[in-house]
């Protein structure tokens, strides 16, 4: 791959699962809204970047999970390393790498005690693929990334949230930005989530093992460049919706249902802010409309990305 030289091409995360608290008890926290315009493809070509996400989520309505009082505050600390190679693999498509180490600290009330720390490490190998050039610059380009979170992270049984899962998780996605104009844009990032067994669940629900059922979930994104090379705005939106139920042995006397299907979509205003081609700021906000067996809340997403 040539190194793009088109700037206002803002940093695509590669690969950006969030691995943080879960408060539906079932799914892991996956990549809603961390990624979101121009995200199908590096700014400045082969090389090595880094990024660090600063989050804030904010919750105080859970309608489905039946906790009176409830509050929620969680902030997480994203740190991603990111390899992309200048070297086609399969079908012209170039291998990349890129790990992701999260920290996380909750507050919650009124819930027993919490868990904060270091998440469960994620590993994704990807293709990626040479932007389709036009007489004006780029017109589409896109990725695929199998994503694989492993429980490496925090975890305690006896806390209802923890920073990590345990439990194993394959996330592949598909990502892709089209060009509608040279200045408008549309972004989508579609994943499926498979998830791992539980062998030692929040000892709360009853139940000797717990697996979370099947999921897709999906980024979506529309972005204006309203100052050459240096300022996109735009909207941006997630989703997330449990396909196949969750299963688990339940110990004798439990009432924990494990039919309770999650869903979550979010809506909000963004920005893109860039120094140069190398160094890109966004700021990303969403604000939950409709959910089911989760909490329904805001959520805040600043990210730096720097490519070396």
């Amino acid at each position: 791959m040539e190194k793009m030289r088109y700037p206002w091409i803002g940093a695509c995360l590669l690969v950006s699962a969030l691995v943080s608290p879960v408060l539906a008890f079932n799914q892991p926290q996956v990549n809603l809204g961390y990624t979101s315009f121009m995200d199908g493809a590096p700014p400045a070509g082969p090389g090595f970047y880094f990024t660090e996400y600063l989050a804030y989520y904010t919750a105080d309505e859970a309608p489905d999970l039946g906790v009176p009082g409830f509050d929620l505050d969680v902030f997480v600390s994203l740190n991603q390393f990111i390899y992309q190679s200048n070297t086609p693999v399969l079908l012209g498509g170039k291998w990349g790498l890129d790990v992701i180490v999260p920290v996380v600290w909750i507050d919650t009330t009124p819930l027993p005690e919490n868990s904060s720390g270091v998440g469960d490490i994620l590993v994704g190998p990807y293709l990626q693929w040479d932007p389709i050039m036009g007489e004006q610059g780029p017109i589409f380009m896109h990725r695929v990334e199998f994503q694989m979170i492993f429980p490496s992270g925090s975890y305690d049984d006896e806390a209802v949230l923890n920073p990590g899962a345990n439990a194993f998780s394959f996330n592949p996605y598909w990502a892709g930005t089209y060009f509608i104009t040279p200045k408008w844009t549309v972004s989508g990032r579609f994943h499926y989530l498979w998830n791992g067994e539980n062998d030692d669940p929040f000892i709360g629900f009853g139940l000797d093992d717990v697996q979370a059922g099947e999921a897709v979930h999906a980024n979506f994104a529309t972005s204006y460049e309203v100052i050459p090379k240096q300022l996109r705005v735009g909207i941006n939106g997630y989703w997330l919706e449990q396909i196949s139920a969750t299963e688990g042995t339940p110990q004798a006397g439990s009432a924990f249902d494990l039919h309770d299907d999650e869903m979550v979509l979010a809506v909000g205003p963004g920005a893109l802010l860039s120094f140069s081609q190398n160094s890109h700021l966004f700021f990303n906000a969403y604000f939950e409309t409709e959910t089911d067996n989760r909490p329904e809340g805001e959520r805040f997403v600043l990210r730096f990305v720097h490519h070396f």
